[in-house]
C-alpha cells in the first residue's frame, strides 16, 4: 500500500485511501503518551498511556497494554485493558486477557483464563445512544 501518492500538480500528498482500511501500529516496545482517535485499524504490540476512542478495530496482543478506557466498534485484548471498555459490535477477551474496568458491549468472547475485574453490560448500543425518553431508548431498558 502507498503512503504518499501525486495529485494532478505532480506534489506528494498523503494517501486518501478508505478511512476503514488504514491500518497504526504501535510496535512493542513503544509507549504513546496521550489519547488517540483513529477510524480505521489500530494494533497495539507496546504500551499506550491515555484512552482510544473512534476505531473500527482495536486488536491488543497478548504483550500490549492500554491504560485509559477502549472505545471502537470491534476489540480483540490479549494484554491488559486498566479502564473501561465499550465496544459497539463485539469484544473478544483471549486466554491472557486481563481487563480492569467496566464493559459494555453488544456481543462478548470470554476465553477461558481471560480476566474480568469490573461490571460486564450487555446491551444494543445504538438504542441505548438515543435521546433520552425517546421510545427506542425505553425499550432498550
Amino acid at each position: 500500500m502507498a503512503m504518499f501518492s501525486k495529485d494532478e500538480s505532480g506534489t506528494r500528498n498523503a494517501a486518501r485511501g478508505n478511512a476503514e482500511s488504514t491500518l497504526s501500529i504501535v510496535a512493542s516496545g513503544s509507549t504513546i503518551t496521550g489519547d488517540i482517535a483513529c477510524t480505521g485499524v489500530l494494533k497495539v504490540e507496546g504500551q499506550i498511556d491515555g484512552s482510544v476512542r473512534q476505531a473500527r478495530q482495536v486488536m491488543l496482543a497478548k504483550d500490549g497494554a492500554i491504560r485509559g478506557n477502549v472505545t471502537a466498534q470491534e476489540i480483540v485484548v490479549g494484554g491488559l485493558v486498566d479502564g473501561n471498555v465499550t465496544a459497539a459490535d463485539r469484544l473478544e477477551l483471549q486466554p491472557t486477557a486481563v481487563v480492569n474496568g467496566d464493559i459494555t458491549t453488544k456481543s462478548i468472547v470470554v476465553m477461558e483464563g481471560a480476566r474480568i475485574n469490573g461490571s460486564v453490560k450487555m446491551t444494543e448500543l445504538a438504542l441505548v445512544s438515543k435521546e433520552p425518553g425517546s421510545r427506542e431508548t425505553r425499550a432498550a431498558r
